[in-house]
């Protein structure tokens, strides 16, 4: 495992002492890889996201304007992709 210093201001510091106190943490290290989890998983579904509006921008290019069924598909096409990504099987 790698570690990485990480310097807080001293009010942003007390925050996390007091978030880690109500939800249970024992120690900051579990606190912040945690959060960086998140964060991670968070930026992940913006790029899914993107992919979706590109996806439906290419729609309304090659058809004129977006039908249901086209939005349908490209929400089908995204999960599918998404659950690839996260290794789930669908049915």
């Amino acid at each position: 495992m790698e570690a990485t210093t990480v310097k807080f201001e001293d009010d942003f510091s007390l925050k996390i002492e007091r978030a880690m106190k109500k939800h249970d943490y024992a120690t900051k290290a579990e606190f912040i890889r945690e959060a960086l989890r998140e964060k991670l998983v968070n930026l992940e579904k913006q790029e899914y996201m993107m992919h979706a509006f590109k996806l439906y921008g290419a729609g309304k290019k090659k058809h004129g304007h977006i039908t249901d069924e086209d939005l349908h598909l490209a929400r089908e096409k995204v999960a599918r992709e998404i659950a690839e990504e996260l290794g789930v099987k669908l049915n």
